[in-house]
């Protein structure tokens, strides 16, 4: 009910000036017209045509409207566009997860979202939210897009267009600076190095101390980040039919990562203390671990474009792309609670336990998130009632012990497309499309003897930090793919487009994980190979991806449109191992009744959408209208496991999904210079079959907010003839959201299995878990902007999440652990920026 209250007055609120599509959508149009009749154009469907003519919905941010905004990366477009919500850099950098209608892409599994910049199809989810050099549009399609760009684009693609080479010289410089010592610039040059070549040479530098301090460490290494990107290109005319056009970019980031606090779930200890029941809305942040996170990105790719024309009416398209991103990240661990390093079976793993119990007792009484408290010795206080120990995740101890997470990605991937250009009522294309990834990743829990984190994923018992639990695959694909597509305006109002895709992919994995004994626990240090050597797997996967759709245009300025395609991502494989892991800590041991494979399957969907889009008043009226309902198989869905095991990261399935809702976008020109624009977005959505976890029938999709409302306002006027003065309001209000397919449920733990055994003796349903206070709420967050345009020069001065509302960015329950892990959203960011153009 609160939900529906907050979404009905925000509602009430925007109506008096019958708001514009927050994705700039309107707002371009408006733009475009004010600029003499010019109209935006897109290239959403691999051909140039008018936004207003595209039978689908897609936003777009152009060059004016990223500068009005300040927007320049995925986090920003999609808090600008309804119906998009995002996460990323809450456990590292290259992490982000974009939901687009109810499909979410999942952590450690392919995106659901296709990058493509200049024409060509980024392949690593890591890219997602990197800088992308100069850009000069933003498209966003919703909906299947797998049809025109493959793999992983089922729910939606984001099309950037980057600054290309004129016949002058060119170029700017801008920089800002905010509170936490926040300091971001870019800069780029741009021209002809000689008849028929050109250059675009752009940069991106930013630092940030962060919003949190490390009370232990007495530090700000929460959430600081450091990143700088550098992106060239090159454009040359081969002779008057063919443009070679060459790109390349190297990105390097250093700061912090696993940006989480832990938040229990335990109605039955509630009464002991609250804090055991705990809605992770009103959670308290708070960071003391005694190992400093760090992230670590390299990012470097290349590609070359060739494109030659044959005659008028036909264009033969080629690139091929080369990509190489390193990432790792360390942290403290989160193994305290049960106890793996207050004991060894190994004498070499004395020094880990001695450091264990030595910082236990130093700490006695430090002050942890509640309901932790550090008692005398490290065992557990339902083991020790007088004197044992509820540590928390990322305690200042070093019981937790550490975490090393590694991932290593290199993609080769090339295109060729041959495509008709004349103009007329027929246009097709034709094309095929190859990629190989070679990925190694590696998780490796060690013991915390007070000397740090290596860097090694693997370190013997007799190491400053012996390997406790090791999970080392490579992953090794190959994707071949034919695709072609035709338009065809059957009279000059109604067009029909077809198009259709062939995926094969094949992939394969191994285990790199050595024979080796883990020195607490005695086992081996993954226990997968309790059964045995973890032999090689194989597995293709193919998909055939159609999309159907019409437009019908009564009058030039409007467009009845309706689509249908079916989207798919590739399946694939967890570390190997962690079936057995899950089977015998939570099945075996509490009945959890959860099925987690090490190969999981591939995601399929299906969508229609129909809607109408136009504008009236001369432009200064615009609106897009949309209904869409998805049915989505086997949709991939990320888990996250904690236990005497230390943490797993594993990608499962849920049989059927389906998603329905609808779209609104309003947008008016009240006067010359002022504008007004909204967007509504509201989905409703509902697992109807799940293997994986069957009790969550009936539950919604997760990561799938309710609905997301956006509305705002722009200004820009002259202040004397040489002198625009720019103002700029955004609001994006989120609905409430589930971030896990079990809901409003009461599961058991491993509290259930381990109370009854326990000094306390307890019964083992008092150890269950209820997840209803695991939704994060409903939040808003609001951005303004005001400036001077004196032409050459700018100055603007803004504030991001003005109201500096406290939300959660994610919340990944850990259903079997009893809570849920929680990283908080950014808070308010004020600041002042300055640019310089030529």
């Amino acid at each position: 009910m609160r939900s529906f209250k907050t979404l009905l007055l925000a509602t009430i609120a925007a109506s008096p000036f019958t708001a514009t599509a927050v994705s700039a959508q309107g707002q371009s149009e408006t733009e475009a017209n004010e600029a003499g009749g010019d109209v935006i154009i897109v290239t959403a469907r691999r051909q140039s045509e008018r936004l207003q003519d595209v039978p689908a919905s897609v936003s777009v941010l152009t060059a004016d409207a990223l500068q009005k905004t300040g927007a320049d990366s995925a986090d920003d477009f999609a808090q600008l566009t309804p119906g998009v919500t995002i996460v990323t850099g809450t456990a590292e950098a290259g992490d982000t997860q974009i939901n687009i209608r109810g499909i979410n892409g999942a952590r450690d599994a392919e995106s659901s979202v296709a990058l493509v910049v200049d024409g060509i199809l980024k392949t690593n989810t890591a890219q997602l939210n990197q800088p992308q050099g100069t850009l000069q549009q933003v498209e966003i399609l919703k909906g299947p897009q797998g049809a025109l760009y493959g793999r992983n684009a089922a729910a939606g693609a984001i099309v950037l267009q980057t600054l290309k080479p004129g016949d002058v010289f060119e170029g700017a410089l801008q920089a800002s600076y905010a509170n936490e010592n926040t300091f971001e610039a870019t800069a780029h040059v741009a021209g002809p190095i000689a008849e028929n070549l050109g250059f675009v040479l752009s940069g991106y530098y930013r630092t940030t101390d962060g919003f949190y301090r490390n009370t232990f460490l007495d530090a700000k290494v929460v959430d600081d980040q450091e990143v700088w990107t550098v992106d060239g290109r090159l454009v040359a005319d081969l002779g008057e039919a063919t443009e070679l056009d060459v790109k390349a970019r190297y990105s390097q980031l250093r700061g912090a990562s696993i940006n989480f606090n832990a938040s229990f779930h335990l109605p039955n200890f509630a009464a002991v203390n609250p804090a055991f029941y705990e809605d992770v809305n009103r959670h308290e942040f708070n960071y003391y671990s005694n190992i400093r996170p760090t992230n670590e990105q390299d990012s470097f790719d290349i590609s070359a474009k060739v494109e030659h024309r044959f005659g008028s009416d036909l264009v033969l398209t080629a690139w091929a792309l080369y990509s190489d991103i390193q990432q790792s990240l360390t942290a403290d661990g989160t193994s305290a609670d049960f106890a793996r390093y207050i004991a060894a079976a190994d004498p070499a793993g004395a020094t880990a336990v001695n450091s264990c119990f030595a910082t236990t007792a130093a700490l006695t009484g430090f002050p942890v998130n509640q309901p932790g408290f550090i008692g005398q010795i490290p065992v557990p206080f339902i083991f020790a009632p007088a004197n044992g120990s509820t540590f928390g995740a990322y305690s200042p101890s070093t019981c937790d012990g550490t975490q090393l997470q590694t991932r290593d990605q290199r993609d080769i991937s090339a295109e060729i497309r041959l495509a008709s250009d004349s103009g007329g009522p027929f246009n097709w294309q034709l094309g095929v499309y190859y990629l190989n990834i070679d990925r190694e990743t590696g998780v490796s829990l060690g013991a915390d003897t007070g000397a740090g984190v290596l860097p090694t994923l693997y370190n013997g018992p007799n190491s400053s930090n012996p390997t406790s639990l090791l999970l080392n695959d490579s992953f090794k694909t190959d994707v071949y793919a034919a695709f072609g597509s035709i338009d065809y305006e059957i009279t000059p109002e109604f067009d029909l487009g077809l198009a259709l895709r062939y995926d094969i992919e094949d992939r394969s994995t191994a285990s790199l994980v050595p024979t080796a004994t883990d020195p607490f626990t005695g086992g081996p240090i993954n226990p997968g190979q309790a059964f045995g050597a973890l032999a090689p797997k194989d597995a293709t996967f193919k998909q055939l991806q159609p999309k159907v759709s019409l437009s019908y245009r009564p009058m030039p300025n409007l467009n009845l449109y309706a689509n249908w395609g079916i989207g798919f991502k590739s399946g694939g494989f967890n570390n190997q191992g962690s079936s057995t892991i899950i089977d015998q800590n939570f099945n075996q041991f509490i009945g959890s009744n959860v099925t987690i494979e090490d190969q999981y399957r591939k995601e399929t969907s299906s969508a229609i959408e129909v809607g109408i889009k136009g504008e009236t008043a001369g432009g200064r009226l615009t609106f897009d209208l949309a209904g869409y309902y998805t049915e989505i198989d086997d949709m991939q869905f990320f888990e996250f496991f904690v236990g005497p095991f230390g943490l797993l990261r594993v990608v499962s399935n849920i049989d059927k999904v389906k998603v329905k809702g609808f779209e609104a976008n309003v947008g008016a020109e009240i006067v010359d210079g002022w504008k007004l624009y909204s967007a509504l977005n509201v989905t409703d959505s509902e697992i109807t079959a799940n293997s994986s976890r069957p009790d969550t029938v009936g539950n919604k999709s997760p990561y799938t907010a309710d609905w997301t409302l956006n509305i705002g306002t722009e200004i820009d006027t002259p202040l004397t003839d040489a002198i625009d003065l720019i103002l700029r309001a955004d609001y994006r209000l989120t609905g409430p959201t589930w971030f896990h397919s079990v809901q409003d449920q009461e599961r058991p733990t491993l509290f259930s299995g381990l109370l009854p055994i326990s000094a306390l003796g307890l019964p083992a349903f008092v150890g269950n878990a209820r997840y209803d206070v695991a939704q994060r709420d409903t939040f808003g967050v609001l951005n303004v902007r005001a400036g001077l345009d004196f032409g050459k020069f700018n100055a603007a001065v803004f504030a991001n999440n003005v109201l500096d509302e406290e939300y959660l960015n994610e919340v990944i329950p850990a259903i079997e652990f009893g809570g849920s892990f929680i990283s908080p959203g950014a808070r308010r960011l004020v600041g002042v920026e300055l640019g310089y153009k030529f």
